[in-house]
C-alpha cells in the first residue's frame, strides 16, 4: 500500500513531482507486473513487451489478456517467445512525457542479463532531445522489478532527486528477491531454458523446482518430487528471506480460492501494517514458466 505522504500526494492531483524546477517520470515495462489500476495510481508509464505466439505478435496486457492467454498455453502447436518493445517504442514513450511536462525520465526495466529490453530502453532514449532519460538496472523481473519502480514513483512524490532516487534503488537492489515454486520444467524444456539430457526425460517430468532470482542471476535452490514437500519447502526457504520492508504475491492461472489460500500460507512473512499485492504473471514471463506457479517478491530489510 501506498505511505501515507503518497496517499496524500496523489489525493491532490500530484501524479508528478516539480523539484528544483525538474518534473520526474517513471517509466518501466510489462515484466514489473504492475497492475494497472497501481501503476495509474503511482503515475507510472509501463511500455509493454510482446508476446509471439505462432506468426502474430500482441502486446502485452493490451491484446492479449492473461486469462486467455494460460487457458491456451497447454495447447499452442508451439512455445510462444517473447521480445522487447523497439527502441521506437521507448522514444515515443519518452517524447509523450516530455509533451505532458516531463523534464526528467527514470526508466527502470527488466534485468540486462535476462533480457535486452535495458539496450532498447537505451538506443529509444538516445534518440530523443526532448527530456533527460535516466535508465536503471533493476537486475530483476516480474514484482522484483516492480517494488523498485513503486518505490521510485513514492520517492518521486516525496520530493526525492533523480539522483537521490538511483541511490536508493542500487542500495535496494541487493535486498530484492524473487523465489517462486514452478509446477513443473516442462515450459522451461520448451523454451530452451533446460535441458532434457540434464536430467532425464522421467526426472524432469517429476520435479517441482524452486527458482531464486537476485542480482540479474535466476538460481535453483532446489528440486523436489512432490507438491506438498515443495511447498513446504518454499515457505521454509522465504522465512529465511525475513524480515522484509516490502512484499508481494505471484502467481500463475490459479482460483480465487487457491489465491486466497497462498496468502494465508504467506500470512507470517507480511510485513506489519501492509497488504501485499497479489499479481498473476505477465504472460512474457509465465510462458517460461507454465500454469501452476506461486512466488514472492521481496525487499529485505537487511543485506544477506
Amino acid at each position: 500500500m501506498p505511505s501515507e505522504y503518497a496517499v496524500l500526494a496523489f489525493q491532490i492531483g500530484a501524479l508528478m513531482v516539480r523539484n528544483h524546477n525538474m518534473t520526474i517520470r517513471i517509466v518501466t515495462d510489462s515484466t514489473s507486473d504492475i497492475p494497472p489500476e497501481t501503476a495509474a495510481e503511482y503515475g507510472i508509464t509501463v511500455v509493454p513487451v510482446y508476446v509471439n505466439i505462432g506468426d502474430v505478435s500482441y502486446l502485452d496486457g493490451i491484446e492479449l489478456s492473461r486469462t486467455e492467454f494460460y487457458q491456451n498455453l497447454p495447447d499452442y502447436p508451439s512455445p510462444p517467445t517473447t521480445a522487447a518493445p523497439a527502441p521506437g517504442s521507448f522514444t515515443e514513450t519518452y517524447n509523450r512525457l516530455a509533451e505532458e511536462g516531463a523534464t526528467h525520465v527514470l526508466s527502470v526495466h527488466l534485468a540486462s542479463t535476462l533480457s535486452g529490453m535495458l539496450n532498447a530502453a537505451r538506443l529509444g532514449s538516445e534518440a530523443t532531445d526532448a527530456v533527460q532519460v535516466t535508465l536503471f538496472d533493476s537486475q530483476q523481473l516480474t514484482m522484483g522489478l516492480g517494488l523498485q519502480a513503486l518505490t521510485a514513483a513514492e520517492a518521486a512524490v516525496a520530493g526525492c532527486s533523480v539522483t537521490e532516487i538511483v541511490d536508493l534503488l542500487t542500495e535496494r537492489v541487493k535486498r530484492t528477491y524473487v523465489l517462486g515454486l514452478l509446477d513443473t520444467l516442462e515450459y522451461l524444456r520448451r523454451s530452451g531454458r533446460v535441458n532434457w539430457a540434464q536430467f532425464g526425460i522421467g526426472t524432469l517430468l517429476r520435479i517441482k523446482p524452486i527458482l531464486q532470482v537476485h542480482l540479474g542471476k535466476v538460481e535453483m535452490l532446489e528440486r523436489i518430487r512432490t507438491s506438498k514437500r515443495a511447498l513446504g519447502r518454499f515457505l521454509e526457504l522465504a522465512a529465511d528471506l525475513e524480515p522484509m520492508e516490502k512484499l508481494s504475491l505471484l502467481y500463475i492461472n490459479a482460483t480465487q480460492k487457491e489465491i486466497e489460500t497462498f496468502r494465508q500460507q504467506t500470512q507470517f512473512l507480511v510485513p506489519q501494517g501492509t497488504t501485499p499485492l497479489a499479481v498473476e504473471l505477465t504472460p512474457a514471463i509465465g510462458a517460461h514458466i507454465g500454469p501452476g506457479g506461486l512466488g514472492i517478491a521481496c525487499v529485505t530489510i537487511n543485506d544477506r
